[in-house]
């Protein structure tokens, strides 16, 4: 799989927290800033599927492949490529949250030349704002 960008933040939020905002896709556009909405088909459990509208891009489907109690992971189906977002939490004195967008395929690299820098650009921001959001559930 090519890398295409991680990010990591720390937060006083408990993991519930992030895992509550990933579930309530509905809100992801005011912490994502380049997602224009997300529809999820039924409720957030490993398997789910639902669509995402990126910001000046065509809708796409996508699945929930992986959710445990430390890691959410959902896939999106391009053409010839899969875009995976890997998301953890670690708790300790804070919570450790971390992001790593990947893709795989064989049409990767075009995918990659297409989005790869915006990604690139954003997980950290992203991160940076879903931390906030996280952090305001408890106000």
């Amino acid at each position: 799989m090519n890398i295409i960008a991680t990010a990591t933040a720390t937060s006083t939020a408990a993991p519930e927290a992030f895992f509550g905002k990933w579930a309530d896709m509905a809100t992801w556009p005011e912490w994502n800033q380049d997602t224009e909405w997300v529809k999820l088909d039924g409720p957030f459990v490993q398997g789910a599927t639902g669509t995402l509208k990126p910001k000046g891009g065509p809708k796409v489907g996508f699945v929930v492949e992986k959710l445990t109690d430390t890691e959410f992971v959902d896939v999106s189906k391009l053409i010839g490529a899969r875009l995976t977002f890997a998301h953890q939490v670690a708790t300790g004195d804070r919570t450790t949250v971390s992001v790593q967008v990947g893709i795989d395929g064989p049409l990767r690299w075009f995918w990659t030349k297409i989005m790869g820098a915006d990604l690139a650009k954003s997980a950290q921001p992203d991160l940076t704002a879903l931390v906030a959001a996280a952090e305001a559930v408890r106000a």
